[in-house]
């Protein structure tokens, strides 16, 4: 079942903005198809109508090459669009060469390669984005200006509609692949999930029962067949929290959900509570969480004593989030974590304060004779005010 998946995720992140570049080679043809009845329209007034001529063969030829390469991959490169932009300034600039003086001041001729020059700034924009687009317009107007040698209302329009739709094809270009990673994302998780359910009911119908039988029957029998009970029911615990667990899940950013970690660390003495949704961090803050939910959990099993239990809270308020861990042990006497740090046990002051300092939260600690222990950790996600 997962393998269907994963094809879907290959042809929706293969090029997600082939249906823009579909659209630029349809531009390209009729933008030609404009430009070559130009040159027939205005030919007569041309002071050299064999370069006209020229100019549009190589706008024949070129436009057949572009079409041919934006239809595949390897033409949807950064050379091939850049090249493309210079060429088509390169033949605008020839307008001066081939027209008039009185056909360049005039607004109803345009220059030789007329709105056939729009096309790089859409190829720009669906290969680089918005910015790259702009950039394109830009270039393309800048040349017209040049090719035209005077100022105009018309040509600052002109400029403005070349530079908003290499923007606009941009935008529309970062959408569709920004929309093709979660879709990508999805259809991961839609696989991970169909595994995993699949792996639970495998697991519930062989090995869960007989851990659960085992633990039962050892219960009866008493003596040491008790202790391989506990032990039965301490893996069958574990083994249902590593089935139940969220799928591990990435974002485009890098960026991973925190509350599988925190998951598998559930035991018949430790219950974690997440939220339903996923808690997106940092990879390297969900790692040191994580470890340093492990660190207080392994004080607890060192010092809070064998009947002691401990309970895992994570929140997210969406600026911040806040993880808490709690038991019901006997508490931490007034200074002994200031003594521990002097004997020069560190796990308290690096492993638990130095974790929360190098991620830039706070940390809370509260506790007394015979009141357990709680630390509550709060980290603010990049860019939240403190």
């Amino acid at each position: 079942m997962p393998n269907l998946p994963a094809e879907r995720v290959t042809k929706v992140i293969d090029d997600p903005a082939t249906p823009l570049w579909r659209g630029t080679i349809a531009l390209r043809i009729v933008t030609f198809l404009f430009a070559a009845a130009n040159v027939i329209a205005n030919q007569s007034g041309y002071i050299r109508p064999w370069l006209a001529w020229t100019t549009l063969g190589v706008m024949a030829l070129w436009s057949v090459f572009t079409s041919r390469a934006y239809s595949t991959t390897w033409g949807r490169r950064w050379p091939v669009v850049l090249i493309d932009l210079a060429l088509t300034c390169g033949l605008m600039s020839l307008s001066p060469l081939i027209m008039s003086d009185h056909q360049l001041l005039t607004l109803n001729v345009p220059l030789i390669t007329t709105i056939w020059a729009c096309v790089p700034a859409v190829a720009l924009g669906a290969l680089g984005g918005s910015f790259a687009g702009f950039a394109g317009g830009m270039t393309v107007g800048l040349f017209t200006y040049l090719s035209k040698g005077v100022p105009s209302l018309d040509l600052l329009r002109d400029v403005v509609l070349l530079a908003g739709a290499g923007m606009v094809v941009g935008m529309a270009s970062a959408t569709a692949r920004r929309s093709a990673v979660r879709l990508a994302q999805a259809l991961r998780t839609e696989a991970a999930t169909a595994e995993r359910e699949r792996l639970a009911r495998s697991i519930h119908d062989s090995v869960l029962q007989v851990l659960a039988r085992v633990r039962k029957r050892g219960l009866e029998v008493g003596g040491e067949a008790a202790e391989l009970a506990k032990l039965a029911g301490e893996q069958e615990v574990a083994l249902r929290n590593l089935v139940a667990a969220a799928p591990t899940d990435s974002t485009v950013d890098g960026e991973i959900d925190l509350r599988p970690g925190l998951q598998l660390l559930a035991t018949p003495k430790i219950q974690v509570s997440t939220p339903a949704t996923q808690v997106m961090l940092t990879a390297t803050t969900a790692v040191e969480l994580t470890s340093l939910v492990r660190e207080a959990l392994s004080n607890v099993d060192k010092h809070a004593g064998e009947d002691a239990r401990a309970w895992v809270l994570l929140e997210d308020l969406g600026e911040e989030i806040v993880l808490s861990v709690r038991d019901d042990g006997p508490g931490i006497p007034e200074g002994r974590i200031a003594s521990a740090a002097a004997e020069g046990r560190m796990g308290i002051e690096k492993s638990i304060k130095g974790r929360v300092e190098s991620l830039g939260g706070t940390l809370e600690l509260q506790t007394g004779p015979g009141e357990g222990t709680e630390w509550e950790v709060r980290v603010f996600r990049k860019g939240a005010a403190r």
